[in-house]
């Protein structure tokens, strides 16, 4: 074992609040474990122009260099318009593996939308992070354990989408500005994904008091991940963030319905369905509003507010009103309708009153 000086901590790593100078192991030939959430240094073997920041646990982006020594951790990815890649199945120190996301995980690359985020940053890992002579994994330091029965019924508001990048975080954070300038108490939980503080942090930004995602309860992405294991990890974030008793808990679902990161399974949950009070779905064009309606519809938890791209203009807005007759909203210019239906939605669904 040595010591190795760490140029920047990735945000996934954030409860462990490591530090710039921390132990690894790095023996030739030694084995470390390709589990979710093994938190390993290495060393950023390439130089890229795009793709090519991290974020900190303080939620500030970084740009990587080539020669940096990065702190990050295992895991998965399935996203659309980013990296698709794996937990390695052997790994040792010299071993190279890939940078998968901003937030910090790494995992052996298997496809790439070049278009995008170009190709994979490729990464040497030094060693596996130690303390006391244990290998750290960021379920080590999880703020709430996954739980088979929930018991919060705290009143829900929902942001689903068709794909990543259909505009959840913008409608959430307006959302949240206008429920909080009501006077509403509100928390925050983005509970599918890969991880990255980012969306979160803009919650807090507009009013949210405590939030936390599935990286708290010790996961490094969502992807691939069981059903029921992922409705575990919900039914804990929700009781966890329901302990002080906010008024509300504002979702968001990274990535889309029809992804590989468990949302379909999450809002088929009795828990969930029950307790939604306002259901926001985004998408980009009117076939992908259409088709995420009529689909939440089927399984059980219909949308209320259509928002996104898809509300850019007129032409999006009228397509959608007629096929699906619900409310329309662009986030970017919000009008007093979606106040007034807020407003309705609540007194006539909640136990709770709007302190207006």
């Amino acid at each position: 074992m040595k010591k190795v000086s760490i140029d920047k901590i990735c945000s996934v790593t954030k409860n462990l609040a490591l530090k710039n100078v921390e132990t690894i192991q790095d023996k030739p030939g030694l084995h470390m474990p390709c589990t979710m959430g093994t938190v390993l240094a290495a060393e950023v073997l390439e130089d890229k122009s795009v793709y090519n920041e991290i974020e900190l646990p303080s939620g500030r982006m970084s740009k990587i260099k080539k020669g940096d020594i990065i702190a990050v951790a295992l895991g998965q990815r399935m996203a659309l318009k980013g990296f698709v890649g794996r937990l390695p199945s052997s790994l040792r120190p010299g071993d190279v593996i890939h940078l998968l996301n901003f937030g910090g995980v790494a995992g052996e690359c298997l496809s790439a939308n070049v278009k995008e985020v170009g190709d994979p940053l490729r990464i040497r890992v030094l060693g596996a992070i130690v303390r006391k002579g244990e290998i750290l994994n960021i379920g080590q330091k999880a703020l709430f354990a996954p739980k088979k029965k929930m018991k919060s019924d705290i009143p829900l508001i929902i942001t689903t989408g068709t794909s990543m990048d259909s505009g959840k975080t913008t409608v959430a954070i307006e959302v949240v500005k206008t429920l909080t300038r009501m006077g509403m108490k509100l928390a925050g939980a983005k509970l599918t994904g890969v991880a990255a503080l980012r969306d979160l942090y803009k919650m807090q930004d507009y009013g949210v008091y405590n939030s936390v995602s599935f990286v708290d309860a010790g996961i490094t992405s969502t992807a691939n991940i069981p059903d029921e294991d992922m409705k575990d990890v919900v039914r804990g974030a929700l009781d966890y963030l329901s302990d002080d008793e906010p008024d509300a808990i504002m979702i968001e679902f990274g990535d889309g319905l029809m992804g590989r990161y468990g949302v379909n399974a999450v809002l088929q949950m009795k828990e969930i369905q029950e307790n939604v009070r306002l259901h926001i779905g985004c998408a980009s064009d009117p076939v992908g509003a259409i088709g995420l309606a009529r689909e939440c519809k089927r399984i059980g938890i219909p949308i209320d507010v259509i928002s996104g791209p898809v509300t850019d203009n007129q032409v999006g807005k009228t397509i959608v009103k007629e096929e699906l007759g619900v409310l329309v909203y662009n986030a970017f210019n919000p009008t007093s309708e979606w106040i007034d239906v807020v407003i309705s939605r609540w007194l006539r669904d909640s136990k709770l009153p709007l302190s207006a």
